[in-house]
């Protein structure tokens, strides 16, 4: 079914032009003149006035105006209701399909927010739960679809602890809920019944698109996990006996600050950081840019859940890279592929370290490559003063930063970067741990020295008081013997 755009009765007081300008007045002093609509011509010369419907019962008149109450059956917008934000115009257009049943619970149940989809529009959990709701039945819907230029409507609830991200969503008006976005010049489709997108974590989907992947092989062991912000709330699974239920912390959107559906909940404390790990989404978020901006000869996508793959074909056939990728269906720590790898992504957070052994594995034996691990790391509750580090030639340089503080970003060049010196102390610290970390995995895999160089440490985002979401780019390398 799709909405429809049926006009609403509104009623209105009637009188002769004479009087229009004195009963006017009279109503605006008494806050019951309806200035969503126009005031409009009826038959008999007559002019109308619209009045507000849930106050008739205070409509007091004076005698001497001659009047008589009728319904506009097609009310004429006035210019400040064509000037409504859709926030305001859903909340109007269900205060006139409740009539005399508003009150200030049903206004508080309204949403002030929404995620748009192309004609769909999304709601969250925690509207329309009042019961005077379900008793309108599907006329609810078409005026909520009405109200806000959607032909197609879902709510959403809380993602599904299935261990793959899946959204709890339903769909209250259309035939399906598939749906297509167009980011960074990439198109994605996916059904939000069934798949979460991403539209965070530009700068490292940038970045990740300018790297120069020409004629190198790819692998993206969390195809899956590729973004860290979504439309929906981002929800921590936690094993912690105490805290076993999954938790909303925080919810961004993509729609304009101007339309009234920016706004999302309020970010509430932070999972325990012994126990959570973050279930994000995904259906190719990395895997595209690297195939269609950074010309990656091939890519292998793991991915392990059945509807994210389904939207992965559908994204690599839109965007006509179909036949240089293969999506390997399952678990990517059981992943078989070896000595295959230029590149190598690890978009997994809080943390990827459980993949590492698997992207040593599947790094080229003879050449090597290049590992982009994704990380949360904790900082100090204040930033730490400006350094110059100089790392061992083992582990690479660094050099040159914002004055924030921030890593400074540059293109990839040849296989070796320079990183910026403004970096925290604990970023250098995790990365020099990871870099000695994995040129273990790999001695003890091949039985031969390995060199691991820091390119860059990327600062994604701060992701939490006190805890940054970085990406290191390690260069793996065999030693030649001497």
């Amino acid at each position: 079914m799709e909405a429809r755009d049926v006009p609403i009765p509104v009623p209105a007081l009637v009188t002769e032009p004479r009087f229009a300008q004195r009963l006017r007045e009279h109503l605006e002093e008494e806050q019951l003149l309806d200035g969503r609509y126009r005031l409009q011509e009826v038959p008999g010369g007559r002019v109308a006035l619209p009045v507000v419907e849930e106050k008739l019962s205070q409509l007091r008149l004076p005698q001497e105006i001659p009047c008589g109450l009728v319904q506009i059956q097609d009310p004429v917008p006035s210019r400040a209701a064509r000037r409504q934000t859709p926030a305001q115009k859903l909340q109007d257009e269900l205060r006139r399909l409740l009539g005399k049943s508003w009150s200030s619970e049903l206004e508080r149940d309204v949403p002030r927010a929404w995620q748009r989809h192309g004609d769909l529009v999304l709601l969250s959990e925690d509207c329309f739960r009042a019961a005077p709701w379900e008793k309108l039945g599907p006329a609810l819907w078409e005026t909520v679809a009405s109200a806000l230029g959607a032909r197609r409507l879902a709510r959403r609830g809380w993602v599904l602890p299935d261990g793959m991200r899946s959204p709890n969503v339903t769909l209250l008006l259309g035939q399906d809920g598939w749906v297509e976005h167009v980011d960074n010049g990439i198109r994605y489709t996916f059904d939000v019944t069934k798949c979460m997108f991403s539209p965070g974590n530009i700068t490292e989907k940038l970045r990740v698109a300018s790297l120069p992947c020409s004629g190198e092989v790819l692998v993206d062991l969390y195809a899956e996990e590729g973004g860290m912000n979504f439309h929906f709330p981002s929800i921590w699974a936690c094993s912690n006996p105490e805290q076993s239920r999954f938790r909303e912390l925080r919810w961004q959107s993509a729609s304009h600050p101007a339309s009234g559906e920016e706004r999302g909940p309020p970010a509430v404390p932070g999972p325990c950081p012994q126990h959570c790990h973050l279930l994000p989404p995904g259906i190719g978020y990395f895997t595209l840019p690297y195939l269609v901006h950074a010309a990656a000869a091939f890519a292998h996508a793991c991915e392990w859940n059945g509807h994210a793959v389904e939207a992965l074909r559908r994204n690599l056939a839109l965007n006509g890279v179909q036949d240089r990728c293969h999506i390997h269906y399952g678990d990517s720590r059981q992943l078989e592929l070896r000595d295959v790898a230029d590149r190598v992504n690890l978009g997994l957070i809080p943390s990827s370290e459980e993949g590492w052994p698997v992207a040593c594995r599947v790094l080229k034996k003879g050449t090597g490559g290049v590992l982009h691990i994704h990380h949360n790391v904790e900082t100090g509750p204040s930033p730490a003063p400006p350094q110059t580090a100089v790392l061992q030639a083992e582990q690479g340089s660094l050099e040159g930063a914002g004055s924030d503080g921030e890593v400074q970003h540059s293109a990839e060049d040849g296989g070796k970067e320079t990183l910026g010196a403004r970096i925290r102390p604990e970023w250098q610290r995790w990365a020099e741990a990871a870099a000695a970390r994995v040129r273990g995995l790999l001695v003890e895999l091949h039985g031969q020295p390995w060199r691991t160089s820091i390119l860059r440490i990327e600062a994604v985002k701060s992701y939490a008081p006190h805890v940054h979401h970085l990406v290191l780019d390690l260069e793996c390398r065999p030693m030649l013997p001497t």
